[in-house]
């Protein structure tokens, strides 16, 4: 019985948990601003090779 209450009230895989939400989380976040940061550079990138006078990439 004693067993069990202790294994109730143990949180350290909860805290493994969150952490791992947290982690999950902001990776979501770095990706999806590198994802934007790459379209705006191609973008820009694009529009410096047109002013340039050559053909701009797909």
């Amino acid at each position: 019985m004693n067993l069990i209450k202790k294994f109730i009230r143990d949180e350290e895989g909860v805290t493994a948990i969150e952490y791992g939400l947290i982690a999950a989380l902001i990776a979501v976040v770095i990706i999806g601003a590198v994802t934007n940061l790459g379209a705006r550079l191609k973008v820009m990138f694009n529009s410096v090779v047109t002013a340039l006078g050559g053909t701009a990439a797909t």
